[in-house]
């Protein structure tokens, strides 16, 4: 209890993005409960320790001190440990043992504090005769709540517990629905606990064995049930969001594809790939391309959107845009031999630029993105993309390896193709957002840069990469041979870009765009074992940003045990939320149409620019309202 009070205010503290009531309190019940459990664990092991040293000792007096030596023993072996065996950020079964070490001295330290403030209630009990009841005041939440002030008064002159940035969620009706989330679990486990203890007395009575024996086999039984009931949800739910994923949006007819999208458009006249297994995300893919001219037949109140009028230049090209879904073809094999046809077919290889595109889990591809790239390039821009999951991209993790390796092979199978071609070769660039980042990155796995110039890969632009991705930790930590550090850049935005450029005095060649706000990109399981470099010493500090991401970590923001998970969970989370039209936490539209300009170089006016800027926003303004699907990457 003394190190669940300590640790609860601090899961107060602002993180990333603004917490309702109720993710406040399944933070603080989640972190809260949880230190309570593991607390409780380490506690028995240390009084198990004090009762083997103290057996058959005849004194009162060390049996009661036994247990307070063995818990201050326990805080400089912790602290020993923990000094002994330094962070390490790929390194799960250090990161444990560290745990353990925090856990071992935290629990020692915690229990001793309570074991003398008990000794000293009792003695000022005693001394003013007050008959036991100042000594049955319970003293756990007290003493912790005082360890959790001194702490953060030590902390003070480092300003670790200043509030300013994001908002703090209304404490009382947090602490409510906190207290509503361990009561929950702790009556579920109370209750789980009385049936097998029951059913183990009554079982024993007529079969062999005794209680102990049956009541570990209920506990067996019972965690077992639960893991069957989680399979049959998870598995069902799945089915579910799948079916969701392929089913034709309302507003679409069977002819749809025949009608509204050109023929160097997959799905359209002449496609080898079908329209009704495209998709869900791949047919409004599809619908979403950008005309070079004006439709004759274009109904009256839509506005000319074309690729001309935009940019007040003709187009050079029509756009190829080829997309194969799942369905299209029964294995990665096939769907890239087909991808690699309908390249064919749409004569993407005779434009100047040919993009390689990893979709998020659902196959969607940004729509801004694409369209923004065919505004640029005059339509003289040809795009390829295979769709490897109809899950959304967290519940699409498992599929990285299969995403990767499909998306390895067509792009090598593109580098043969343009090698093998006469003439003039189109730029080959890499576009990923979300999961989809971290798919393509995946492909270049352990090759630092020196993969990307390998594969023939001239530029590339990621927005918002998860934290998970291994190719962005190789290449952003520490020194690898196979890393040119000045091709690589991680920005919060345009302006943080464009001084890079200038202090470097060449463009990188590979950036990642991460708003220093989404949760998506700091998110990850070592944070329950490691301190990220996010929140070490070079963190970005805060500062606005007029129009754009806010840039920097909160200043009271600081590597929690467990509470840090949790806020970072709720943070992703969070950063997915669909909202208007913009660039903060893990929407990145307004980002687009500069970074796609200076990063792929294609150049454009100011004016333009402006143009393409306000005719994405009605673009994403219309289709919002055709379609109703969620803009912005939670795909």
């Amino acid at each position: 209890m003394v190190v669940a009070a300590a640790m609860a205010p601090g899961t107060f503290a602002p993180s990333l993005t603004a917490r309702s009531a109720v993710d406040q309190g399944l933070v603080t019940g989640l972190a809260t409960g949880l230190h309570y459990l593991l607390s409780a664990g380490t506690q028995d092991l240390l009084e198990a320790a004090a009762q083997t040293l103290t057996r058959g000792t005849p004194s009162p007096w060390l049996r009661r001190a036994g247990p307070i030596a063995v818990d201050c023993a326990a805080v400089p072996l912790g602290l020993a440990s923990l000094r002994a065996l330094p962070p390490r950020a790929e390194d799960p079964l250090r990161g444990a043992v560290r745990q353990a070490a925090w856990r071992l001295g935290a629990t020692g330290f915690g229990s001793a504090l309570l074991g003398g403030a008990r000794i000293a209630t009792q003695a000022l009990d005693d001394r003013l005769g007050l008959h036991g009841r100042l000594a049955a005041v319970p003293l756990a939440v007290p003493v912790g709540l005082a360890v959790a002030y001194v702490r953060d008064r030590l902390r003070a002159e480092e300003h670790a517990e200043r509030t300013d940035g994001v908002g703090v969620a209304p404490p009382l009706s947090s602490l409510g629905v906190a207290a509503g989330v361990v009561g929950s679990l702790a009556g579920a486990a109370y209750g789980e606990h009385a049936l097998t203890d029951l059913a183990a007395r009554r079982v024993a009575a007529v079969l062999p064995g005794s209680p102990e024996l049956w009541r570990l086999a209920g506990h067996t039984g019972a965690l077992a049930g639960l893991g069957l009931g989680v399979s049959a949800v998870w598995h069902r739910a799945m089915r579910r969001i799948e079916a969701r994923t392929t089913a034709d949006v309302p507003v679409l007819e069977p002819d749809e594809g025949d009608r509204w999208v050109p023929p160097t458009v997959s799905g359209g006249p002449g496609s080898l790939v079908a329209w009704e297994r495209m998709g869900r995300d791949g047919r409004l893919h599809a619908l979403a391309s950008v005309r070079p001219e004006p439709l004759p037949d274009r109904p009256d109140g839509v506005p000319d959107l074309s690729i001309g009028t935009v940019m007040g230049t003709p187009a050079r090209a029509t756009p190829a845009q080829v997309y194969v879904g799942l369905d299209n073809a029964p294995t990665p094999r096939a769907r890239v031999d087909l991808a690699m046809a309908e390249l064919e077919r749409t004569g993407a290889f005779d434009r100047s630029l040919l993009v390689l595109v990893s979709p998020t889990g659902t196959g969607y591809v940004n729509y801004v993105a694409v369209a923004a790239l065919q505004y640029l390039a005059l339509g003289d821009v040809a795009t390829v993309t295979l769709q490897y999951s109809r899950r959304p991209s967290p519940l699409s993790l498992g599929m990285v390896k299969t995403a990767r390796e499909q998306n390895r092979l067509l792009w090598l199978r593109v580098l043969q193709r343009l090698r093998e071609r006469p003439g003039r070769r189109p730029r080959v660039v890499v576009f990923g957002e979300s999961l989809g980042a971290h798919t393509s990155q995946d492909v270049f796995l352990h090759w630092g840069t020196l993969g990307l110039d390998a594969m023939g890969i001239d530029r590339a632009l990621w927005i918002g990469t998860p934290y998970g991705s291994g190719w962005m930790r190789q290449v952003t930590r520490g020194d690898r041979l196979d890393v040119d550090t000045d091709a690589v850049a991680v920005v919060n935005d345009h302006d943080q870009y464009t001084a890079l450029v200038g202090r470097r005095g060449r463009s990188p060649r590979f950036v990642l765009l991460s708003h220093d706000n989404d949760g998506v990109t700091k998110f990850g399981p070592d944070l329950l074992w490691y301190p990220p470099d996010w929140l070490g010493p070079t963190r970005p500090r805060p500062e606005p940003v007029p129009g754009g991401s806010p840039r920097g970590i909160p200043p009271a923001m600081r590597w929690r045990p467990l509470t840090t998970f949790f806020q970072s969970l709720v943070d992703m989370k969070n950063a997915q939320t669909s909202g208007p039209f913009g660039a903060t936490q893990h929407d990145y539209r307004a980002d687009l149409t500069r970074f796609l300009s200076d990063v792929f170089e294609l150049p454009a006016s100011e004016e333009q620019l402006l143009r393409v800027e306000r005719t994405l926003q009605v673009r994403e303004t219309v289709r919002e309202r055709m379609f109703a699907v969620v803009p912005g990457a939670v795909g």
